[in-house]
């Protein structure tokens, strides 16, 4: 269960990054075969996920609109950076301060103590 759990969060995060994927680009990303695909497309629709999939040359699957939004998945990396750029924004645009700092709030605990630091030295130095 926990192994497919895992590969239909994954799924998703593909589906939204990108706005169209064929079958077998998405079975090379996954390490599964494309009947892996078909059934876990299939499960996600019985989740509720509106994939829409399209047959013949140049077909494949997107993600519709409606879909629930599931928290992002991200790497170290690509949270420092957010975390830099809500301090910057933070600081220097008036009206979205609160808005930034609750956004802060619920992605440091996210980031790893190392990246905080990271971010707090990036901005301090900017500022």
């Amino acid at each position: 269960m926990r192994h497919t759990a895992h590969r239909l969060l994954r799924l998703i995060s593909l589906l939204q990054a990108r706005r169209h994927w064929s079958g077998a680009e998405l079975a090379e990303r996954m390490g599964v075969d494309r009947r892996s695909i078909r059934r876990d497309i299939e499960r996600l629709r019985e989740l509720g996920y509106p994939v829409q999939a399209s047959a013949g040359v140049g077909g494949g699957y997107r993600l519709g609109t409606g879909a629930p939004v599931l928290p992002m998945l991200l790497d170290e990396e690509e949270a420092t950076t957010l975390a830099i750029a809500l301090r910057a924004a933070s600081a220097t645009l008036s009206g979205i301060d609160e808005t930034a700092r609750g956004l802060l709030s619920k992605l440091d605990p996210l980031v790893p103590a190392r990246r905080r630091q990271q971010a707090g030295e990036v901005h301090a130095a900017r500022s």
